[in-house]
């Protein structure tokens, strides 16, 4: 997505493991320039509905949190997010040296079909997604988010996959 300024929308689907900051820093070195839109993407399995303000935004997901905002704790377990340290360090040296702004968007359901929401209600130019490196056997018993997301998105996405896989 284009906006008036040229900029481009990427996405960054993040579980904030290893998998999702190796992916993040492919992004950073690899594909972000200064005036891109960074969208975090993260999906949260089942909803707390007692601790989160997932009831509210549910279907839609949240709104677009800015990066500031979703840095402070208590903004994060509004969503129910439990973002680490290490991301959350990594996202705001990469919005501020490849001069991009960062927002996050919360959602709640099962990671692929959500993702494939959010690529289709933005629209996003392009999604990367982390790979956790299962084998074949595992991959097909439990299913390969990833997998799903490269064969059923709308824009073009790239796996990093881990080092030691």
């Amino acid at each position: 997505m284009a906006g008036a300024g040229g900029e481009r929308w990427v996405g960054l689907a993040t579980d904030f493991s290893e998998g999702s900051r190796a992916a993040l820093r492919w992004a950073a070195d690899n594909l972000l320039h200064a005036g891109d839109q960074l969208l975090l993407l993260h999906v949260i399995k089942e909803a707390d509905y007692e601790q989160s303000e997932a009831i509210l935004w549910e279907s839609t997901g949240s709104p677009l949190i800015p990066l500031s905002e979703f840095s402070n704790p208590i903004t994060a377990k509004k969503y129910g997010a439990k973002p680490d340290a290490e991301t959350l360090d990594l996202l705001n040296t990469v919005a501020r040296e490849k001069e991009v702004m960062v927002v996050v968007k919360v959602l709640w359901g099962d990671p692929r079909e959500k993702l494939c929401q959010a690529i289709n209600e933005m629209p996003l130019s392009c999604l990367v997604i982390g790979s956790r490196g299962l084998g074949k056997l595992k991959r097909v018993l439990l299913g390969s988010v990833s997998d799903y997301i490269v064969n059923n998105a709308t824009c073009p996405v790239t796996v990093v996959k881990p080092k030691d896989g």
